[in-house]
């Protein structure tokens, strides 16, 4: 296997989110579950993405494990590797992204990094610097508040100086529309300077599609999915067929089930609109975390309705609720008992037949993924913006839906389980 792109994500629906996001550009695409063992074999393909639970870990926890991807990808000939990131750049001031990019930069010889998150498509846009959400700077909008990861800057030169080791420069939107030439120039001109990385504006696709040219020209890069697309665009070959075209060919069966976790404002008017497609339960997260009976309860309640159509479990809440909770038991012990207890339901449907699973949140998606045992996905069609139909390329035939909880329409779910057959 030869890649032409290589890409490690730090977390699962992330990854998902760039392997629609490149398949949809012409590049067959497989998303592998965490460093591929040696006996997993994967069809011929144009581009891999190893996805990692790393956003919210130890800094050097995701260090070892994102430069352990890294060496694997370049062993089968990845030329350039992306480090892929939320797109609302999820991180603190003790990382993940800056020490991560440090390392795969330092690995690769490279004495600067072009870095966007950036992806139109989504409604992210950076101006002079600074992360937009629609109309309005990342720290004046509902996505400031997510639960590990509060992001309360929209200045990203700021925010990843105090998580780097080296100085971040800015590659301005007037750099940028005067195309990828001038983009490497400026790249060119920052590193001499002595910066690190360099956060670089984006409105249109066709920035983008700019900033993915001249990203090509260097070994890594660290964005999300709309650097992916720009890359994806640079490379693809025009008039490929449809990488995804043939991934619900072969229908799946079996029943269908819904999780969700995340407690973003999109994925709780998401779970009020299945209320009218599907039975909900929505789980007490307190009760979770201190009485192993709320799963046993939870999983009575499904096994009565599960035969007869979808169902949907969620253990979502607000945000004021969620920070309540944090501050009774801890993040860290409030998180791992939420999404463990999902997983072990995860894994309780699949035990009764369950093949067609719907999960919202990402840090909830890792821990399914993870629970299931899952190590690599073929990408289907497109659901919503940024997240694709996954089907599993090895073992018992399952059709999943990872989503962030920012990501889809208000009928998501319903729209999901109507593509998974």
């Amino acid at each position: 296997m030869t890649l032409s792109l290589g890409c490690v994500a730090d977390d699962y629906t992330g990854a998902s989110d760039l392997a629609n996001t490149l398949t949809k550009a012409g590049l067959r695409t497989v998303q592998t579950i965490g460093i591929p063992a040696d006996d997993l074999a994967l069809p011929e393909v144009d581009a891999v993405v190893v996805a990692l639970k790393s956003r919210s870990i130890p800094a050097d926890r995701a260090v070892a494990l994102s430069r352990e991807a890294d060496a694997w990808l370049r062993g089968r000939g990845a030329a350039h590797v992306m480090f892929k990131i939320c797109s609302t750049f999820d991180s603190t001031d003790q990382g993940n992204i800056g020490p991560v990019l440090d390392a795969l930069r330092e690995d690769a010889g490279e004495a600067i990094a072009l870095v966007t998150p950036a992806f139109p498509e989504t409604g992210r846009s950076v101006y002079q610097g600074h992360l937009f959400v629609g109309a309005v700077p990342l720290d004046e909008s509902p996505l400031k508040d997510h639960p590990l990861n509060p992001m309360r800057d929209a200045n990203l030169v700021r925010v990843l100086a105090r998580q780097s080791a080296g100085p971040v420069g800015l590659i301005d939107m007037a750099t940028v529309a005067k195309g990828a030439d001038s983009v490497r120039e400026r790249l060119a001109a920052l590193a001499g300077e002595g910066k690190a990385a360099a956060i670089a504006d984006a409105i249109f696709d066709a920035d983008l599609e700019t900033l993915g040219r001249a990203a090509l020209a260097h070994k890594v890069s660290c964005g999300a999915s709309g650097l992916g697309l720009g890359l994806a665009r640079a490379l693809a070959q025009p008039g490929s067929a449809d990488p995804a075209a043939d991934v619900l060919a072969e229908p799946v069966g079996g029943l269908a089930a819904c999780l969700a976790g995340s407690c973003s404002q999109v994925t709780l008017q998401q779970i009020e609109a299945a209320e009218a497609l599907m039975p909900v339960l929505r789980l007490d997260p307190e009760r979770l975390i201190a009485e192993g009976a709320a799963i046993e309860e939870a999983l009575a309640w499904a096994g009565e309705r599960v035969e007869s159509g979808p169902v949907l479990i969620a253990s979502s809440a607000s945000p004021e609720a969620v920070r309540a909770l944090q501050a009774r038991h801890g993040v860290e012990r409030a998180g791992h008992a939420i999404e463990g207890a999902l997983a072990h339901l995860a894994a309780a449907f699949v035990a009764r037949g369950v093949r067609r699973l719907v999960v919202a949140g990402g840090e909830t998606s890792g821990a399914v993924v993870d629970h299931l045992g899952l190590r690599a996905f073929r990408v289907g069609p497109e659901i919503a913006a940024g997240v694709p139909v996954l089907r599993t390329a090895a073992g018992e035939p399952m059709l999943l839906a990872l989503k962030s909880g920012n990501f889809g329409g208000r009928d998501f779910f319903g729209r999901a389980l109507g593509m998974m057959r």
